[in-house]
């Protein structure tokens, strides 16, 4: 719970420029803040649980569960929980970084984190940055930013975003499990579709086959692995998932138009020194 106090330290703090510090409020209906000025510094939420508003000159925006919100600075504003609720958040202040301009020009924005493993990310920056603060061990003020960059980024992302959502789900999904087996009917589920309709809306939205998809990841994946890390092929082809060398040499010939081992031979040598 934020005391009176807590909230008189993020005004006095927040007055003030190039600032970094933060912390996590649980608030009833009764609060709200007001800065009719502005304040110089940048101001970013992340919602937990229940809703919040944020008002400027442009209007109003809620900012519900699994939302990201910032306020620009220079800009006269007002936030507070949503009348009837409570507002369980995060908040960080802090001086404008570069990935700020991935954002629309607007004096509110409000992103809505849909996935629940981007969700977690977004939740361990934010936690990240509160512990990392407040114990200004060295490099802290770095770490936090690096914190934050990963939450705008992500922020971003999601306004980018130009594929279905359910795809979007399930390439991410394929990118951080291909190496384990993947069946098509665990994809669909995740989704809530049919195979067929799955297999259909992936090959719309993408231009290939989940099975090609997962093929190139692994593919590219191996050849990394043979070219950067000293494995051999048939390591590097168990590593990405395949089970069957002489099925992933078919495949890897045909995307690179070489052998795995011609390719570890020749991308694989130790750069000569100059």
């Amino acid at each position: 719970m934020a005391t009176e106090a807590s909230n008189h330290w993020e005004y006095t703090a927040g007055s003030h420029s190039n600032v970094l510090f933060g912390g996590h409020f649980d608030e009833s209906e009764a609060y709200k803040y007001r800065r009719a000025e502005g304040m110089a510094d940048w101001l970013i939420f992340y919602t937990l649980e229940g809703g919040g508003y944020l008002r400027t000159p442009q209007g109003e925006k809620l900012c519900r569960a699994g939302d990201v919100a910032l306020l620009r600075a220079g800009v006269p504003h007002e936030y507070g929980t949503i009348p009837g609720g409570r507002w369980n958040f995060y908040w960080v202040h802090f001086h404008k970084i570069a990935e700020i301009d991935c954002l629309p020009q607007e004096e509110a924005i409000v992103v809505s984190i849909p996935e629940r493993h981007l969700q977690q990310r977004v939740r361990h920056a934010f936690q990240d940055v509160l512990s990392d603060s407040r114990e200004r061990s060295t490099f802290w003020s770095m770490l936090c930013e690096n914190s934050l960059r990963q939450v705008v980024l992500l922020a971003a992302a999601q306004l980018k975003q130009r594929l279905d959502s359910r795809i979007e789900l399930a390439l991410r999904y394929l990118s951080r499990h291909m190496g384990e087996s993947i069946r098509i009917e665990d994809l669909a589920r995740m989704a809530g579709l049919s195979s067929s309709r799955f297999s259909h809306l992936f090959k719309q939205e993408t231009g290939e086959s989940v099975l090609e998809h997962l093929n190139r990841l692994r593919l590219r994946q191996a050849a990394l692995l043979m070219s950067h890390m000293g494995r051999n092929a048939t390591e590097a082809s168990l590593d990405v998932g395949f089970n069957n060398y002489n099925h992933f040499a078919a495949m890897f010939r045909q995307q690179y138009g070489c052998s795995p081992r011609t390719y570890k031979k020749q991308k694989g040598r130790p750069q000569a020194m100059s």
